[in-house]
């Protein structure tokens, strides 16, 4: 796996933010708290967490338009991280509160989405003891670590946390996201070339428990 390195509360504005960097990928992700929820949202007692993905014109080789509204790429990837994220709280014990995930993906090299999702548990995690701190909640409303972790089976061989290069020539690309406890959360899995086995499909799912391990454990590193 490429190395990751987690820089925590690095802007003073939002209540949570995190910059992350796995292998040439970079990605600032940001948490900001509202006291209220959406209005379809209100009167439920409960709480929302939301998230939204872009990438500034720079990130990739060549520069490319600023998004004004969201591409279909971008929409599809920030309901991803939205509901891997949602799947960490315990939406009672936030209260009518909201946390906004933003993931601006600053250099891409392969697993920006999965990156964006490790990156913003982080941010959440970080909202969440804001809020406990300043009495906005009256617990920790945070009930699961979540991280997420590209593989792919690349000429023949299975690979973890591909970069763009190997991406490109991926046969079979997936992206796993996970609980602490190694639970699934969502698999997205693709025969981009050709099929893959059951085997196959098996063994990529263990090599991305393993680094989905290695990356939780990132993630309590820069908490403490």
């Amino acid at each position: 796996m490429r190395q990751c390195r987690v820089y925590p509360h690095w802007t003073s504005n939002p209540e949570g933010s995190v910059l992350i960097e796995c292998g040439g990928t970079r990605v600032l992700c940001t948490a900001s708290w509202e006291d209220q929820v959406p209005s379809w949202r209100a009167g439920s007692g409960l709480g929302w967490v939301t998230a939204e993905y872009a990438m500034i014109p720079r990130a990739t080789g060549t520069r490319n338009s600023r998004e004004g509204g969201k591409n279909s790429r971008s929409q599809e990837i920030s309901r991803l991280i939205g509901r891997s994220l949602r799947m960490a709280v315990d939406f009672e014990a936030m209260g009518e509160c909201a946390v906004y995930i933003d993931c601006d993906v600053l250099q891409a090299d392969g697993g920006t989405r999965t990156a964006s999702i490790t990156g913003g548990w982080i941010a959440l995690k970080e909202a969440a003891q804001w809020a406990l701190k300043n009495g906005r909640v009256a617990k920790d409303f945070i009930k699961h670590q979540i991280s997420a972790v590209s593989v792919g089976i690349v000429e023949g061989a299975e690979v973890l946390d591909l970069p763009y290069a190997e991406d490109c020539k991926a046969s079979t690309d997936m992206n796993v996201v996970q609980t602490e406890s190694g639970e699934f959360v969502e698999i997205q899995g693709t025969g981009e070339r050709s099929p893959f086995s059951s085997s196959q499909l098996s063994f990529l799912l263990d090599l991305a428990s393993k680094g989905n391990k290695e990356l939780q454990i990132k993630q309590r590193e820069a908490l403490a």
